[in-house]
C-alpha cells in the first residue's frame, strides 16, 4: 500500500505512536522472560534434590508442561480474529503469567504454607486451607495485576468483554504451564507411589482435562477489567471481577482435595463456567457488528464505506473471502489493504462507542477518527486501484443480489 512514510497502519489501528512498541513494553517483557527462567532453575533444582542428583524428572516434565500450550494459544488467537490484540501486549500477558506471576505466587505460597498454615494447623489441614483460601488470593492477585496494568497504561485495548477473556487466558496459559511443571516433577519422585504411572494420571487431569482452569479464573477479572475500561463509572467491576476469580479458584481447590466426587463437580463447575464464556464471546461478536450498521453508514457519502462493505464486514467468513479476493486482484500488498481496511472500519465503530459513552474526550475522538478515516481511505485506494479494471469484488456482487444481512455468530 502506498502511504506516507511516517504513516504506521498498524499504529494507527492500535492508537499509539508510529513507529516500534515502546521500550516499557519490551523491558517488562524481557524482565518476565527472566522470573520465568528462574522459576525453571528452581524446578530444576527440585527435580535434582528429590530425583537423587538427576535432572531426568525436570526434563520429562518440562516438554510435557509445553506440549499442550501451541493448540491452546492457538484456540485464543482463533477467538481474536474480529478485532485482533496487539500481539506484544498478548506475549506480555503470555510472558507475565509464566514469569512474574509464577515466581512471586511461588516464594509467597510456600513462604505462607512453611511458616503460617502448617504450623498452625498442622501438615495435611494447613495445606488444605493453604491451596482452598491463601493461593487463590495470591495466584489470582499477581495474574490479575497485568490486567489492571493494562487498564491503566492501554485503556484503549479493551474494547469489550472479549478483549478482557483473551488477556486473561493468555496470562492463564503461561501461569499454568509453569506450575504443571513442578506438579509433574512431583509426581514423578514422589516417594513409594510417584513414578510413569502417576505422571500419566497427573497429565491427564491437569493437562488434557483441566488445561484451560487457570484461564477460567483470570477470565473473571479479564471481565471486569474489560468492563472499567469501556464504561465511564465502571471501576467497581474490576474488583468485583477479581473476587469472583478467587472465588471460582478456591472452590476449584477444595473442591478438587474431596476425592472423585468433589473433583467431578468441580470439572462440571468449570464446564458450566467455560459454556458461559463461550456464549460471552459470541454475544460480543454480535454487539461490533451491530455497533459497525450503526456508527459506520454516516461515512457513505464519502465514499469510504458503502453497504456492501458494511455486510462484508459482518462476519468472519466474508471477511476472508475479501481479503483473498484482494490478494489474487492485487497481491500480498493488496491483501494486507484489505485487512488494514478491516480493522480500521472495526476500530472506527468502537471508538463512536466510546465517544457516545464519554469514556474519551471529543478532541481525543477527532484525532482517532481522523486517522483512522485516512487509513480506510488509502487501504481502499491501494486494494481497488492495484488494477486498470479489477474484478468486482463477491461481497458487493451479494449486495447487488439482495442477499440479507450478515449476522457474525
Amino acid at each position: 500500500m502506498a502511504t506516507n512514510p511516517g504513516f504506521d497502519p498498524r499504529a494507527v489501528i492500535e492508537g499509539r505512536a508510529p513507529g516500534r512498541p515502546r521500550a516499557g513494553v519490551i523491558l517488562a517483557i524481557v524482565a518476565a522472560i527472566g522470573c520465568a527462567i528462574v522459576v525453571l532453575g528452581a524446578d530444576a533444582v527440585q527435580s535434582v534434590n528429590s530425583a537423587g542428583h538427576s535432572v531426568a524428572p525436570f526434563l520429562i516434565a518440562l516438554p510435557l508442561a509445553l506440549l499442550p500450550v501451541p493448540l491452546l494459544a492457538g484456540c485464543v488467537l482463533l477467538i481474536d480474529r474480529l478485532e485482533p490484540e496487539p500481539r506484544v501486549n498478548l506475549v506480555l500477558a503470555f510472558a507475565w503469567g509464566a514469569g512474574v506471576a509464577a515466581l512471586l505466587a511461588a516464594v509467597i505460597n510456600t513462604a505462607g504454607l512453611l511458616f503460617i498454615t502448617q504450623p498452625a494447623l498442622g501438615n495435611n489441614t494447613g495445606e488444605f486451607v493453604s491451596a482452598t483460601f491463601g493461593a487463590p488470593v495470591v495466584e489470582e492477585s499477581l495474574k490479575g495485576l497485568i490486567l489492571i496494568i493494562l487498564l491503566w497504561r492501554r485503556r484503549q485495548e479493551l474494547d469489550g468483554p472479549t478483549d478482557g477473556i483473551i488477556y486473561a487466558a493468555m496470562v492463564g496459559l503461561g501461569f499454568a504451564m509453569m506450575e504443571n511443571i513442578g506438579y509433574y516433577i512431583g509426581a514423578l519422585v514422589r516417594p513409594r507411589v510417584g513414578g510413569a504411572e502417576l505422571l500419566g494420571v497427573t497429565f491427564v487431569l491437569r493437562g488434557v482435562l483441566s488445561p484451560l482452569a487457570h484461564p477460567i479464573f483470570t477470565s473473571m477479572t479479564g471481565l471486569g477489567v474489560a468492563y472499567a475500561a469501556t464504561h465511564k463509572n465502571g471501576r467497581w467491576a474490576v474488583p468485583a471481577g477479581l473476587l469472583a476469580a478467587m472465588l471460582l479458584h478456591g472452590l476449584w481447590n477444595g473442591l478438587s482435595a474431596r476425592g472423585i466426587d468433589g473433583l467431578a463437580l468441580a470439572y462440571a463447575i468449570l464446564a458450566c463456567v467455560l459454556a458461559g464464556l463461550a456464549g460471552v464471546i459470541v454475544a460480543d461478536r454480535r454487539r461490533i457488528v451491530r455497533l459497525i450498521w450503526r456508527f459506520l453508514p454516516v461515512y457513505e457519502p464519502a465514499g469510504l464505506v458503502t453497504e456492501a462493505d458494511l455486510r462484508m464486514l459482518s462476519t468472519l467468513r466474508e471477511r476472508h473471502a475479501a481479503r483473498r479476493w484482494a490478494r489474487l486482484t492485487g497481491g500480498p500488498a493488496a491483501s494486507q489493504a484489505m485487512a488494514d481496511y478491516q480493522l480500521a472500519a472495526t476500530e472506527l465503530a468502537l471508538v463512536h462507542l466510546r465517544l457516545q459513552r464519554g469514556i474519551i474526550r471529543p478532541e481525543h475522538f477527532g484525532e482517532r477518527r481522523r486517522d483512522l478515516l485516512q487509513l480506510m481511505a488509502m487501504a481502499r485506494s491501494a486494494f481497488f486501484h492495484r488494477q486498470p479494471e479489477p474484478p468486482e469484488p463477491p461481497w458487493a456482487r451479494a449486495a447487488a443480489s439482495g442477499f440479507g444481512r450478515h449476522r457474525l455468530g
